[in-house]
């Protein structure tokens, strides 16, 4: 058995996370039966509700882009809906991040066309979070609206939550025909949003026109990955090595997981491991 287990399940809304649950269940049940004779440490890599590795590095990059945790509070984020020529992005980077950032304080906007909503489960909880942290957290139907005065972008598409639950009614029921016209339907759906892009004129709109833009990766970059995307290509290129190191964090989010499940006093270990003075090895 494992030491570790990654899970990855987004693509089947109202099944993603509860099969990471029972396959959590059914793990710890095999140890207590003395089946496994460890309990192997489980990390979400993305479900259908969240994104935590991701998200978690996406907000340790904003701590070192802006000097520090206390810096986050107050500055506004503007996380919106994007135009894809696809249609099956999921939603759990839009949930993970509204979920997370509005825990520091931060001025969350969430911005999509009508008929792109994501859980209102996950939009409760950012607005709870908003109010204890002293945040705000808001939705609007204007990419112009979230994108004025913003600290910091993420423009991203994903499919409608709706949506998402047909589909995987579909896929249940084995209705291949259903999924080919409920493909159709969303793509023609995108097609009506075209202008939902984070282009230049977009960027400028931001405070003082340098916003921090993030993404998960990959995007669909205007020109490059199709006629029409997410964002211009000149703005991803300004962005380039941000978006690098963004995505650098993810490997030691995902090691501060794995070694917060196994280790009792945390603070206490790593204060031991520091006090060995041994060198990293270096190539």
């Amino acid at each position: 058995m494992a030491d570790v287990i990654g899970i990855r399940d987004d693509m089947y809304i109202g099944k993603g996370n509860a099969y990471m649950h029972a396959v959590s269940d059914a793990v710890r049940e095999g140890y207590r039966e003395g089946v496994l004779n460890q309990i192997p440490t489980l990390v979400n890599l993305q479900c259908d509700i969240d994104h935590p590795t991701q998200t978690m590095a996406d907000t340790l990059h904003l701590i070192h882009e802006f000097g520090g945790v206390e810096n986050l509070k107050g500055k506004k984020v503007a996380m919106t809906w994007a135009y894809s020529p696809s249609y099956g992005k999921p939603l759990s980077v839009p949930q993970g991040v509204i979920g997370l950032m509005t825990r520091f304080g931060m001025d969350v906007v969430l911005a999509h066309p009508k008929g792109y909503e994501i859980m209102s489960d996950v939009e409760e909880v950012a607005a709870k979070n908003a109010r204890e942290s002293g945040g705000s957290f808001r939705k609007t139907n204007s990419m112009e609206e979230a994108f004025e005065g913003a600290d910091i972008v993420y423009p991203k598409s994903w499919a409608p939550y709706a949506a998402m639950e047909k589909r995987t009614e579909l896929y249940g029921n084995n209705d291949f025909d259903g999924i080919k016209a409920l493909e159709r339907e969303l793509l023609a759906q995108n097609a009506q949003h075209r202008d939902w892009t984070c282009s230049e004129e977009m960027m400028r709109r931001t405070k003082d026109g340098k916003a921090l833009y993030l993404h998960c990766l990959p995007a669909v970059i205007t020109g490059v990955s199709c006629e029409a995307g997410e964002v211009a290509e000149s703005v991803f290129d300004r962005y380039r090595a941000p978006l690098y190191r963004q995505a650098s964090y993810k490997p030691y989010i995902i090691a501060a997981m794995i070694f917060l499940a196994k280790v009792k006093y945390p603070q206490a270990r790593l204060r031991q491991l520091e006090g060995r003075g041994t060198p990293r090895w270096m190539k």
